[in-house]
Parts: C-alpha cells; structure tokens; sequence
C-alpha cells in the first residue's frame, strides 16, 4: 500500500480526498489543512490523522507521497519540502507562479529519482488523447495553425474574490485558466519559440486578468492563437477545446467529443474515413474505480500511484513539462508588459509586473 497525504483542502482537495482515498492501492495517511473546523470535521467523522502543520506532518508521517491542492503561491516551499525528504509529489496546477522555481523543482525531482505530476487533467480526458494519436499519426498532414480556447463563469461581478482572482495568490485567469489550453499545446507541438499580441485584459477584477488573448509563434511555422475568458456566464461550466487545422484536413475537440475531418486523399487512420468523422468522449474514455467529477480526475492519480509503483511507466504530465507551460505563461506575461495598453494597468504597474516575473 502507498502511503498519501492530501494537503489544501478547498474545492480541488476534497475532490482528490475522496478519489485517493477509494484507491484500492492506497492508504490515505493524513490530510493538512489551515482551516480548523475543517479538520475538526474529517477527524470526527472519518478519523482521518490531520494537520495544520504540513512540516510536523512530513515529520511524524511517513508518507510515500503527498498530493498538494493549496493555493499556487505556497506550492514551490510545499513541493520542494516534500522532495527533500524523498517524497513523490502530486501538485495542482498551476505548478508555480514562476518558471524558474518550476525548472529548479523538476531539476531537483529528477535529480532524487522521484515520481511526479501535475493536475493538467484533460491529458486524461478521452476526446484530447485521440487527438494526440491522430496527430502522432500523420491524420490531418502538416499542422499550420491550432486554436486553444477556454471560457467559464468564474469571476462575474466586481466585488468580492478568492485566492484564484489575486495576482501573488493564484497568478489570475492566465494561470488559472489558460494554463490549460497551453497545456494542451505544449502536449500536442512542444514549445513554441515566441509569444505576440499578448492581452492580459480586465472585465470585473481589480488586481489581475479576467482575459487572455495571444499568439504562439513555433519553430517550424505554425502558430497558436490563444483566447481565454473566465468571465463569461454562457458557459454553465469551463470548457476547454481545440482547433487544428492541418494540409489534410481539421481536429476540433472538447472534453465531449472530437470531430475529424480528412480530406480526399488523406491517410485513413482505423476507424476512419474521408470527411467528417465524430467520437464522443464516452467510447475513447476507459472506465475507471471510482467516478467524481469526472474520469479525467480519476485517472489521472491512478497513473501517479502506478507510477510511484512502477516509475519506469511513461510520465503524463511529470514537473518538466509542466515546467514548460509555466515557461510559456511567464513569456505571456512579459510580452504583455511591453504595451500597458494590453494588461489594462498603469505603465508603472506594468513594470512592476514584468520584473515581477523575471528569471
């Protein structure tokens, strides 16, 4: 049995509390959290060993891994803590708020041969990895442009916020919400060489973006326009999707369904043919133990815990990939910061953002 700690029990928290926990091949050892009524509630109830203090627990626990769930500012003191004692780390994204602490934390975990991951849940969603093997296939010929998007109702109103909606807390919509679309790219065509157009927008907060529009530039030619909104109430929920238009023909997918469409004369992946072709999530996505939120949520800890078994497993979305996004979003922001125009901030503001988030 693997040994897990849950550490940060807000919304994402509870969720990996209840999935971990249900895990035939794991012992759920100990939660951490600040809030003590909280804690007050899982030890009655559950008899969970809990914490406030996450040094004193990585002290008196021994733990086989943590999963941290806390806010994005106190991630990199958290996770690096946990290595340093050889513990494999599960970490929510956004990994951290600067790429250089992201680099230092993977260099560090491959360094001390551990298993880790980052909560980038739609590499698990059924409909994006089809894409990823049709791309891997040759299906649509050569990529020449890739739509990324996300939208949701996350922050409607001026007043009132969460650590999610602070700059030093949660890095704002760019890190809470484009993260994933970048992600996606990253997973998809690597790392693009250059950002332009870079938009950091406000609609209702006071100190971050609500909006994030750009432009990936890669080193073979293709680009990747990016548009992300996380105050737009048409959307029930977020939603993340993709659009790649390629020599031979064009991938769209969300988290439901993936459409194809192969022109005349493109290679016929199995199960394909020429013009539009339509799977749904439901029949790429295998089943998994135990359903909350979502299938993606599920598995994607399950592959962290046969890691910790079997580290030789191919790494999902281990630290330095995720390293990469956090590399991207850190060159969103300073392209950005070229024009206050853009990040809808005072120049003075501006500059104190740029270096900020400097190397």
């Amino acid at each position: 049995m693997i040994k897990v700690a849950v550490v940060g029990l807000g919304k994402m928290g509870i969720s990996h509390l209840g999935m971990i926990r249900a895990h035939s091949g794991v012992e759920l050892a100990a939660v951490c959290d600040s809030t003590g009524y909280v804690l007050d509630v899982l030890s009655k109830y559950t008899g969970l060993k809990t914490y406030s203090d996450y040094a004193l627990m990585l002290d008196e626990v021994a733990l086989d891994a943590v999963i941290i769930a806390t806010p994005s500012r106190v991630h990199t003191p958290m996770v690096k803590a946990a290595l340093d004692r050889g513990i494999h780390v599960f970490c929510e994204k956004p990994f951290t708020l600067k790429a250089g602490e992201s680099e230092m934390l993977a260099a560090l975990a491959e360094e001390k041969g551990l298993v880790t991951q980052v909560g980038y849940h739609n590499r698990f969603v059924g409909a994006f990895q089809e894409v990823r093997r049709l791309l891997d296939a040759g299906a649509i010929g050569t990529v020449h442009h890739v739509q990324a998007e996300a939208y949701g109702p996350v922050v409607l109103k001026p007043k009132g916020s969460t650590w999610r909606t602070q700059r030093s807390e949660g890095g704002g919509c760019l890190y809470d919400y484009a993260a994933h679309p970048i992600n996606l790219v990253n997973w998809f065509f690597g790392m693009p060489d250059s950002v332009g157009g870079s938009v950091l927008g406000k609609i209702f907060s006071a100190e971050t973006d609500d909006e994030v529009y750009g432009t990936l530039y890669f080193p073979d030619g293709k680009t990747a326009s990016l548009s992300v909104n996380w105050s737009d109430e048409s959307f029930r929920k977020m939603t993340t999707r993709v659009t790649i238009s390629g020599t031979a023909g064009r991938i769209y997918a969300d988290r439901q369904e993936i459409q194809v469409f192969l022109r005349d004369g493109a290679a016929l992946p199995g199960g394909y043919e020429h013009g539009w072709n339509i799977r749904y999530t439901t029949e790429l996505t295998e089943e998994v133990d135990f359903y909350m939120r979502g299938e993606e949520y599920t598995a994607q800890l399950d592959h962290f815990v046969k890691r910790i078994g079997n580290p030789a497993l191919p790494a999902a979305n281990d630290f330095r990939s995720a390293a990469e996004t956090d590399r991207v979003i850190e060159m969103i922001v300073e392209d950005a910061a070229q024009d206050p125009a853009r990040t809808g901030i005072k120049p003075q503001q501006a500059r104190k953002r740029f270096s900020l988030f400097k190397r």
